[in-house]
């Protein structure tokens, strides 16, 4: 049986406070602790160039659904061609279109035997997390490179 570390009550199985002070027990501290160090990693692993003051407002108002669509592989084609005067729009092509081509590039690695699937199989994850956070850029209106593989430009 576990007892607070506050007023040494007896705590019940599973408790995550204290019934008797309130007091947050071990249990919910070490979860708050792996929340918040989940937290910091995403955030340094999300710390990227910011290149929004540079944009026109009007123009990422009038241009974030094509940038988002940037992000849906070859739907990408439809800012490319529709929005080829926005710079907000063009920035998140060419974000979208480098995410496009290390997608082709994780497939075909998963077509070798073993290794490459399960290598494949990391990859879309990460691929998965990183197109998640360009959506979301995109829709707030945020001109931020992608984790890792944003400093790659193809489109000018």
């Amino acid at each position: 049986m576990a007892f607070c570390t506050k007023c040494g009550a007896e705590l019940e199985e599973g408790a995550k406070f204290c019934a008797l002070c309130g007091e947050a027990t071990e249990a919910q501290s070490t979860a708050d602790s792996v929340a918040e160090t989940v937290k910091e990693k995403f955030n340094e692993f999300n710390n990227t160039a910011d290149t929004t003051n540079e944009y026109d407002p009007a123009d990422i108002e009038n241009n974030k659904v094509m940038a988002v669509l940037a992000y849906f592989g070859l739907l990408l084609l439809v800012p490319l061609l529709a929005a080829k005067d926005s710079k907000y729009a063009r920035f998140h092509t060419n974000q979208g279109l480098v995410l496009f081509l290390a997608e082709i590039v994780s497939s075909v690695v998963g077509l070798v035997p073993l290794i490459g699937g399960i290598l494949s199989g990391i990859c879309s994850i990460f691929l998965l997390v990183v197109a998640i956070i360009g959506i979301v850029n995109a829709a707030t209106g945020k001109a931020k490179e992608l984790p890792l593989i944003g400093k790659i430009s193809l489109i000018k």
